[in-house]
């Protein structure tokens, strides 16, 4: 007889096999293949190559080779238990991408382009990884590329870009998400420093982190300054975020400072006020609308092979008109996000991307990877609420990209301000309509 389960009735006599680890999915359910083995790409439709440099397509297909063969098998398991998967950090680091679009440094100077590619290949495949790679890159990497000064950017981006210093960036506090400007976190000077008092939250990377980015309002000037803070320093804590439904191998923290020292050479030199931060922001919801992308590519090839695979009435789901129907929306959407996403690309690297733009693009793109993982959700039936099919996963993993760098409904104010001259961010008085 099987040991009965804690707190559970004592009369209770559970069946031999209670206990048994469930079957391997390839067993279970032997008619599809899950992604584990990653599909093929069968989600440039419209032939997106054509628009990529040479360098800009070696970049692609480095990317795709690696995650297919080195995180596709492990991703379901490591998002399943909530956990990173520390061992493939050196396996992303040779892909030679980190640091992106920083010129010099031991960084790969790539083109916004090949930076957004590689994003959306990473997650294609697994949200998560491209998420770590992200917020290390584009956020605390270009954060003290942009605004650091020059010994800061001698001493901490080589390490940085061979991910052997892994980084985060702290903006968001647990009162103040969508109006970050408004952040309470403090920093006062003291003699041969800073000392930061406060609590972040949802911070990326955090729990593990060597480096963390930390935004804080200058108590003498009030505006919002940038501060280095070292893992381990006196005073701060982190601890992780439990019970995510999305992005579950990303480890989000939430961090307090009491008391933190930060001496002067840590103090981001040339950033002063919230304006700076938008710097870095503007690159990286460029790369964040390229997330979506990714991952609505892995549905869709993961759906077209399961439909192939998968039989039903004596032929296989693919063969179905309301199956190709979904099947080529899912397609269509695709194309013309990759399509938006290269127009954002473009537009930074020619100097006319305004913050509308960035924001119009990442808010409907993630808004039509909503739609693509639904359908995808729906195609895949049963399995399709299970992580072992990416599906479900995928679905869930779009929450918080939906969600994070300006939500839906903020970016599309962003946009909204800009083509109106009308910023409706916070309430009006309250006022007669007569």
């Amino acid at each position: 007889m099987a040991p009965v389960p804690a707190n559970s009735d004592k009369n209770l006599t559970m069946p031999s096999y209670f206990n048994l680890p469930a079957l391997d999915v390839s067993v279970a359910f032997p008619q599809a293949t899950p992604a584990s083995t990653f599909p093929p790409c069968a989600s440039d439709y419209f032939q997106f190559d054509d628009l990529l440099t040479p360098e800009e397509q070696a970049i692609r297909k480095k990317v795709r080779e690696c995650m297919e063969k080195e995180i596709a098998p492990i991703m379901t398991q490591y998002w399943e238990k909530a956990e990173f998967p520390f061992h493939a950090i050196p396996k992303l680091a040779a892909l030679g991408i980190t640091g992106s679009t920083i010129k010099g440094y031991g960084c790969p100077g790539l083109s916004v382009t090949g930076s957004a590619v590689a994003a959306a290949e990473i997650a294609r495949v697994d949200a998560s990884c491209s998420t770590f790679i992200l917020v290390h890159s584009c956020l605390a990497m270009l954060t003290i590329a942009f605004c650091g000064s020059e010994a800061q950017k001698r001493k901490y981006l080589p390490s940085m870009a061979q991910l052997q210093t892994i980084g985060c960036w702290a903006l968001t506090e647990p009162d103040y998400g969508s109006d970050a400007s408004s952040l309470k976190t403090t920093a006062t000077k003291v003699e041969g420093g800073w000392i930061l008092e406060g609590q972040k939250r949802w911070i990326g990377n955090s729990t593990f982190a060597d480096l963390l980015i930390i935004f804080a309002r200058n108590t003498t000037t009030n505006q919002i300054n940038g501060y280095i803070v070292k893992k381990d320093a006196p005073g701060l804590t982190v601890t992780k975020i439990e019970n995510k439904i999305g992005l579950r191998i990303v480890q989000n923290g939430d961090i307090v400072l009491r008391k933190v020292f930060v001496p002067d050479e840590d103090r981001i030199a040339e950033l002063n006020s919230f304006q700076d931060t938008n710097k870095v922001l503007a690159v990286s919801r460029v790369m964040v609308a390229w997330q979506p992308i990714g991952i609505s590519m892995g549905i869709y090839d993961m759906c077209h092979r399961y439909l192939k695979e998968r039989k039903q009435f004596g032929a296989p789901l693919a063969a179905f008109q309301i199956n190709q129907q979904k099947l080529v929306q899912m397609l269509s959407n695709i194309q013309a996000m990759i399509l938006v996403g290269w127009r954002l690309c473009k537009l930074y690297e020619c100097g006319k991307l305004t913050p509308g733009h960035a924001s119009l693009g990442k808010s409907w793109i993630s808004l039509r990877a909503r739609e693509t993982a639904a359908l995808g959700r729906e195609l895949l039936g049963g399995n399709g609420i299970l992580a072992d099919f990416l599906v479900a996963k995928a679905f869930c993993d779009l929450e918080p990209i939906y969600t994070y760098e300006g939500t839906y409904d903020i970016n599309t104010l962003v946009t909204g301000r800009e083509v109106t001259g009308f910023a409706s961010f916070k309430p009006v008085a309250q006022r007669s309509r007569l």
